[in-house]
Order: C-alpha cells, then sequence, then structure tokens
C-alpha cells in the first residue's frame, strides 16, 4: 500500500499517495523530467463559487531515481496526465507514510563520487563533495570536534543526519558574521527606501547580492555552490524545449492554465538567473522566447486576448503570469532593448495589472471574481485568510513593483497599496496565534510562498515590507509549526493535501530566519531537497552556524482553538524513531480545506507510517467546496467524513461542525541538544487528552493519546459513554499496512516491519479487532450524482482497522502500539496498561 500523505507533495493516483516532489527546481542528477510529463499540478485554495475543475487523475506511479543531496531542490516524481490531457488537483488515495517497496525509494544521498546530470552525461558534483572542499571555510569546532550533517536523503526525501568529519559550530543556531565563518551577506551599498525605489534588478535579487554571490559567496560556501550548480543544471536542461503549451486543465474556469503559468514562471526563474551569473545570453534569449510566447506574440498559439492569463476565471493563473513577467523584466533590464523592455510592460498591465484593479475597483466585470480579495462579504467571505489571497496579491505586487517607475498607465501605482493592505488583513492572518496555517499543512507552502516572495520584494525595493511580516504575531511561528506538523515520514496531513508543489516550496523558511532573526528556520530548511532554487540563493544567510534541533523541545501543544492539535516524537534528526501527532479545535474556518476529523491521529516508527490520512477527494465533485455547514455535500465524500478518518462514529453519522473540544495537554519537556541522536528515560512522555462529545448528537466522547516505554510504545484510550442503545460505536484506523487480526489483537506489517496492536482494558471485554475496505459505509447515504466526477475516489491498498461496539451505549479501550524494534527483546515492552481515566491522566499517571 503506497504512503498516507507524504511530506511534501502527492502523486495521487487512483491507488496510491506517493511523495511527487514536484517543486520549483529539478534534480541535476536525476533523469526524472518534470516538464517532459504530459500533466500538471494545480494550486492554490478554489474560490467559493461553483468551480468546474478537472482534479481526475490517472494512475500514474514513476519510481523516483537516486538523487545526490538532501538539499537538492530537484522536481522529483512524476506529472500526472488527466483525462483531458492535464491534470490539476491532486486526487489521492491510500494513507500517507507508505515504504521504499511502493515504489518511493530514493536512494541515497550525500553519496560519494558523482552521478550523471540531467543535461546529459556531465557529472556533477554531490553536496558531500562541496562540504569536503569547503573544510577549509568550515573551522568552527563543535560537539567533541565533530559536526552531524545530513548525510543521506532517505526513503521520504527528509535528511538523514550521522557523525561526520567535518567540523562547525553546533551551539545554540545563531548568526556568526565574523571571518571564521563562511561568508556573510555585505551590506547593502545604495539601500532604497519608501520615497525612492531601488535601481534594477530590485525584485528579491538586487545587484549587490549578485555581486556578492559571484565575487565569492558561493565558492566560499558548500550550500550556496551546490544550488547554484542545481539551478544552472535545470536552467540548461530546459534551453531547448519549445515554449511551454497553452493547454487548459479543466476549461478556463477549472484549473485553467495554472500550472502553464507555474512552469512558465520556474523556467524563467532559472534561466533567468543562470544568465547573470554565467553571462551566457543563450538564457536570456530563452527567456524572451518564452515570455513572447506567453504574451501571444508568437507565431504560436497561446489563448486569446480575453483568458489569455485567465484572471477573470481563474485568478491565480494570472498572478503567477504576473510573477513570471515581473522576475523576467527585473532580473533582465539591463539585457533587453528598450522595445523589449516596452513590450513587456505593456503585457504585464494590459494582461496582469489591469485585471487586478478591476477586482479591486469593481470596474469591467471585476466583481465577478474579486472574491480573494477579501473585501467583498458574502463572497466567499468577507476573510480569505489563505493561499489564494497571499499568491494573487503576491504575483499583482511583484508585477507593480518591476514596472512603477515606467508605467504610464498608473496601474503599477494604484496596485502596490491596495495588494499591501489586502495582504496585510488577509493573506498574514493566514497563520492562527500559535502559528498554525488556517488551511492545512500542504496549503501551508503556497501561502507562506506568496507572502515571502511579497515581503522580500517590497524589502529589496523599498527596503523594507511595510510592516507586513510583524501585523500577525503568530506570523513568526509558522515556520514552527512547519517543522512540527513534519513527522518522521510525512506531514501530518489533515485535511485536503492540495496540488503538487511545482513551483513552490518551504525556503520562505529561510527568509522569516532573516525577517525574525531566528536562525534555526533557515538551518532547518537548508537540509532539505527543495532547497536548491534561485529564491534560496538570495534568502540564505551562509554566516549562519548550528545544529537547527539545539534547544528545540520535542513536543508542541499548538493551543490556538481554531485550528488546535498536539504532537510528540523520540528525536529530530533520528527518522526511524517515533511521532504522533492528533487534530483538535475548529473543523470549520479552513477555507473549505477541512474534515470532519476531531481525534484524527497519525502514527509513525521504524521509518513507516503506520496509521495516516486519505487526504483530498475528487476536486470536481458537486459541492465539494461549497460550505461547511452541517449539510454541506462535502461531508458526503468518504474522505471528508467522518469515517473516512483515524476517529469515532456513533451510529453511522457524522461529527457535528459545531464541535469544539476541551483539551489537556502534558509533556516532560524534553528538548534535543546538539547531537543528532537522543536518549530519554522510560518515563520521558508527553500525553494530550480531549473531551469531543460536543462534535456527537448524543453521549460523552473521549480520546486520550501519549507515549510509553521511553517513547517506544504508543497508548491510544478511548471511552464513550451514555450514547443511545443500540447505535453502533466505531472505532475506525486507515493504515497501509498488510492486517491480520486475532480477537484482540491485530498485526500490521509494512516493508518488512511488524507493529502489534492489542485491546487493553476493554468495555465491553468482548471488543475484538477487525478489518473493512476504505469505502463509505452501506449507512452513509449516497453522494450527489448531479455530474460526471461525483464520486469516492479508490482508497486501494487502504486497509481500515475497526473496533465494532454494535451494542452501543459505552465503549471503553486502551489500544497499544508495538513497534517490534530490533534493538529490543520481548521483556524489553510494556505488555500491560493500567486502565486510567482520561480525566485523571498525568505525565506520572501510567507509570
Amino acid at each position: 500500500m503506497a504512503p498516507i500523505v507524504s511530506s511534501r507533495d502527492y502523486d495521487a493516483s487512483a491507488d496510491s499517495i506517493l511523495p511527487s516532489h514536484n517543486y520549483a527546481a529539478k534534480d541535476p542528477m536525476s533523469s526524472n523530467n518534470p516538464y517532459a510529463s504530459n500533466g500538471s499540478q494545480p494550486y492554490g485554495n478554489q474560490p467559493k463559487k461553483s468551480r468546474k475543475k478537472l482534479w481526475w487523475i490517472i494512475a500514474i506511479i514513476v519510481a523516483i531515481v537516486v538523487i545526490v543531496a538532501a538539499v537538492l531542490g530537484g522536481v522529483l516524481g512524476t506529472r500526472k496526465s488527466s483525462s483531458s490531457s492535464s491534470s490539476s488537483k491532486d486526487n489521492s488515495s491510500g494513507t500517507s507514510g507508505g515504504s521504499s517497496s511502493s515504489g518511493a525509494d530514493r536512494g541515497s544521498a550525500y553519496s560519494t563520487g558523482t552521478v550523471g546530470a540531467s543535461t546529459g552525461n556531465t557529472a556533477l558534483p554531490t553536496l558531500l563533495d562541496y562540504l569536503g572542499s569547503n573544510m577549509a571555510a568550515q573551522t568552527q569546532t563543535g560537539v567533541d570536534g565533530q559536526v552531524y550533517l545530513a548525510v543521506a536523503t532517505d526513503t521520504y526525501m527528509l535528511p538523514a543526519y550521522a557523525t561526520g568529519t567535518y567540523t562547525d559550530n553546533l551551539a545554540t543556531p545563531t548568526t556568526d558574521a565574523s571571518p571564521a565563518a563562511n561568508g556573510a551577506w555585505p551590506t547593502d551599498p545604495s539601500p532604497p527606501s519608501n520615497s525612492s525605489i531601488r535601481a534594477h534588478p530590485r525584485l528579491i535579487a538586487p545587484g549587490y547580492k549578485w555581486d556578492a554571490l559571484t565575487g565569492g559567496l558561493i565558492a566560499g560556501d558548500p550550500y550556496l555552490s551546490y544550488w547554484n550548480a542545481t539551478i544552472v543544471a535545470n536552467a540548461s536542461s530546459t534551453l531547448s524545449e519549445d515554449p511551454t503549451a497553452y493547454v487548459t486543465d479543466g476549461g478556463l474556469s477549472g484549473s485553467g492554465v495554472l500550472d502553464v503559468a507555474r512552469e512558465i514562471k520556474m523556467k524563467v526563474k532559472n534561466w533567468a538567473y543562470a544568465y547573470r551569473v554565467t553571462n551566457e545570453t543563450k538564457y536570456a534569449d530563452r527567456v524572451w522566447l518564452e515570455l513572447q510566447t506567453a504574451a501571444g506574440n508568437t507565431s504560436t498559439s497561446f489563448g486569446d486576448g480575453v483568458s489569455r492569463w485567465n484572471g477573470a476565471d481563474h485568478f491565480l493563473d494570472l498572478a503567477e503570469f504576473c510573477n513570471a513577467f515581473a522576475i523576467g523584466y527585473d532580473w533582465l533590464y539591463d539585457f533587453w532593448t528598450d522595445t523589449q523592455k516596452a513590450y513587456l510592460r505593456d503585457w504585464i498591465a494590459t494582461m496582469g495589472l489591469q485585471y487586478g484593479v478591476n477586482a479591486y475597483q469593481g470596474i469591467n466585470g471585476g466583481t465577478a471574481y474579486n472574491w480573494w480579495t477579501g473585501q467583498t462579504p458574502g463572497v466567499g467571505g468577507s476573510e480569505v485568510n489563505g493561499n489564494w489571497n497571499c499568491v494573487c496579491n503576491g504575483g499583482l505586487l511583484l508585477a507593480a513593483l518591476a514596472i512603477v517607475d515606467e508605467d504610464t498607465t498608473g496601474l503599477a501605482e494604484t496596485l502596490i497599496p491596495l495588494t499591501q493592505a489586502s495582504m496585510r488583513t488577509n493573506c498574514f492572518q493566514g497563520a492562527h496565534s500559535d502559528g498554525t496555517w488556517a488551511e492545512t499543512a500542504n496549503y501551508w507552502y503556497f501561502g507562506t510562498t506568496g507572502a515571502a516572495e511579497a515581503v522580500s520584494a517590497l524589502i529589496t525595493a523599498y527596503g523594507d515590507d511595510r510592516g507586513l511580516a510583524e501585523e500577525n504575531p503568530g506570523w513568526n511561528l509558522t515556520s514552527l509549526y512547519h517543522i512540527y506538523v513534519q513527522g518522521m515520514t510525512s506531514l501530518f496531513n489533515y485535511g485536503d493535501h492540495g496540488p503538487n508543489k511545482y513551483s513552490t516550496t518551504a525556503n520562505s523558511l529561510m527568509l522569516w530566519a532573516s525577517v525574525f532573526n531566528e536562525p534555526r528556520y533557515a538551518l532547518y530548511q537548508r537540509d532539505h531537497y527543495d532547497a536548491s532554487e534561485p529564491w534560496s540563493m538570495f534568502w540564505y544567510d551562509p554566516a549562519l552556524q548550528g545544529a537547527w534541533w539545539n534547544g528545540l523541545p520535542i513536543d508542541h501543544h499548538f493551543d490556538d482553538t481554531k485550528g488546535e492539535w498536539a504532537t510528540a516524537r523520540s528525536s529530530w534528526s533520528d527518522n526511524s524513531g517515533t511521532y504522533w501527532a492528533i487534530k483538535a479545535g475548529n473543523l470549520t474556518g479552513h477555507q473549505t480545506h477541512g474534515d470532519l476529523d476531531l481525534g484524527d491521529f497519525v502514527f509513525d516508527a521504524m521509518g513507516q507510517r503506520w496509521a495516516g490520512d486519505l487526504g483530498s477527494g475528487q476536486y470536481l465533485s458537486t459541492n465539494y467546496f461549497s460550505n461547511e455547514t452541517q449539510e454541506s455535500e462535502r461531508w458526503d465524500y468518504y474522505r471528508k467524513r467522518t469515517d473516512g478518518q483515524n476517529s469515532i462514529i456513533i451510529n453511522y453519522a457524522n461529527q457535528l461542525v459545531t464541535g469544539l473540544p476541551t483539551t489537556n495537554w502534558g509533556s516532560s519537556g524534553t528538548a534535543q541538544g546538539a547531537a543528532p541522536y537522543l536518549s530519554v528515560a522510560t518515563d520521558d512522555t508527553a500525553f494530550f487528552t480531549m473531551d469531543m462529545s460536543s462534535a456527537y448528537a448524543s453521549g460523552t466522547v473521549k480520546r486520550g493519546i501519549r507515549f510509553l516505554n521511553g517513547r517506544r510504545q504508543m497508548l491510544l484510550r478511548d471511552e464513550i459513554s451514555g450514547a443511545t442503545s443500540g447505535e453502533d460505536i466505531m472505532w475506525r484506523m486507515h493504515t497501509n499496512a498488510t492486517v491480520s487480526t486475532s480477537g484482540a489483537t491485530a498485526t500490521l506489517t509494512l516493508d518488512g516491519k511488524t507493529v502489534q496492536v492489542e485491546i487493553l482494558n476493554a468495555s465491553p471485554s468482548t471488543l475484538a479487532f477487525s478489518t473493512e475496505d476504505a469505502v463509505r459505509l452501506s449507512q452513509d447515504g449516497s453522494i450527489p450524482t448531479n455530474g460526471s466526477y461525483d464520486v469516492d475516489l479508490p482508497n486501494v491498498n487502504t486497509t481500515v482497522l475497526v473496533i465494532d461496539n454494535t451494542a452501543g451505549g459505552s465503549f471503553t479501550a486502551d489500544v497499544l502500539f508495538t513497534p517490534q524494534w530490533p534493538d529490543l527483546s520481548s521483556s524489553d515492552y510494556v505488555t500491560t496498561v493500567s486502565s486510567v481515566a482520561i480525566d485523571s491522566w498525568s505525565l506520572t499517571s501510567h507509570n
């Protein structure tokens, strides 16, 4: 069975959820070329109107080749085809946390030697080679004279750490701009101001930073060296391709040409970057061909004058086109002729900015598509605290900043304050007070990337971001949210998992590290494979040092009730350990991306996900995004229903959307030190309990989760009482494992690993395990049948482990999860558990 949704992005096929990892740059060492496939990845949240999107994905699972570095930004995996020749949002199945045997094995990362790059047979060095060649620049002394570097990328494309021979400073993450450091950005010699915009280039990558990169920073820093080589290789490998074709996905009112825009944006960034660091005009010429084609100014057909950038039907498309044209115009400003500049400004204004002004001023039909601005109550609500607002405004803002001092239309000057005001009240409210993203863990990528691009461009153009990042204190914490929501295999991917991140990464962490003076964020992200793309070259500070996990608690309770959840793990640096996360908080207010999922949990151990989420349903389904009321047809689809979650259902009914649990949290407070390993005492633990009775029509429903035995085992306890007699009470858990049951014992096997699951302290005592297919129950009623895509996506290779009390009334059970660790004997496990009422749980209640 395939993974239950991976850490970054997904090949959502009909029978698996497999990481496809389509980011902003292609791994130069990989033979996988995302541009060459027939599919596409969709993007972002959806408007609150009827959305006809083609999300039906044909199952395509492509084994991903060996990569060479945990920091590479490769676009790995597949772009999926759909029934209209391109796809849009992922339709996932299975549950996250699959095994390498399912096709997800990526091999080792920081291998020695070289691997043939995708630009022919040219061999590029690995990051390990760069680290080795830069040892002279890394002279700090770490713990016991050693440093712990990411030496591999594991099955799930996460950094794997081991003791190395390179020295570094492993104290608390810090910025060290001393000569002993790898290097540092120079002071801006000509800082701009709010009354004096910077000369070109002014967007994200000002001239002095280009000079610093080519003047020594790239050569002196192993990360910058590797990323630079990757980006240039990506740019070279796509030079000979035809201009990106205009292919609509689900029609213009579906996902339109969003992936077309995102692909152009990615290519333009790579080519423009390559030109500026190599001075080879072939890259700049290729940018012109791409932009000229996308403007409909060649013999190649590219939409029509009205729908070319598709702002009226799907504004995200237009925003990403604006972003691409802004970068092309600004970064290559000195290369373009005056005629080319005039063309580019005209295209940006007429096909991009004019639609933005129409939306904000309600003219020329703009009120029909301006819901994302957040200024029209009743049209998608008056708040759009999510990725649409961030991306749409970000693209418009970059385009306006690129041409504002030469724009004779006045559109750019009009839009700059409007976009900032909208982002202040919408986009930058997308993070709750505790940092949790208002939509889901996956839509975090799109929202924070759009926000980071806007903030960075304002800083480089005007010298400050006009206070956007400081607007919401929770914005600083959203980087921590991203770190904690990443498990040992995958994200805690509750709700809709969304599209492939074809041009979106987590590299905004590098910018927020600087904005908030939190080096930990950048140190975390630099070791991830999606780091090799142009934004990293300007957002990363090579003076940063330290182990990102040093001093960071391994458990956390995100307590804002708008999206409350909790998580605990055994280590930050050992992905073969344990991780659990559990969902609480409001069931509404998530831009219609949430599920009815109070009590939903995931569990990782031994490099596998044993309990996981199914992800998105069919985005084309009737009223999938209609609303979050109890009667919404969204909740008719299996993956959105409560029975599609790892939770409790009573009388086969969905949870009530008004449910809001009361919770209790406890943790030993353990924080990892500088070393990439952590040993804990046998009584070291974390627990989370919740009374989620308000989400059920009758009875009292409580759930608790905790670690036992030094975080080697996990306990899940449920207490249901007072339910109507005869109303079925069912415990459900979705898994990719092969499951065998024998009474109160279930054995889960996955990729050669085993977890024993036992029911203890059961009431009634006859409670036993059984299994079901991951399909809607006969009692669930029917789904809408108004359209061709009104379906429950198949969940092939997914098994539901069930405890069913058909008599109703009450139900109490401790369910003990015992991974069969290779270093433990039978006598090392907890085999009996005291029956401790959830209300009496404490840090010591199970000692």
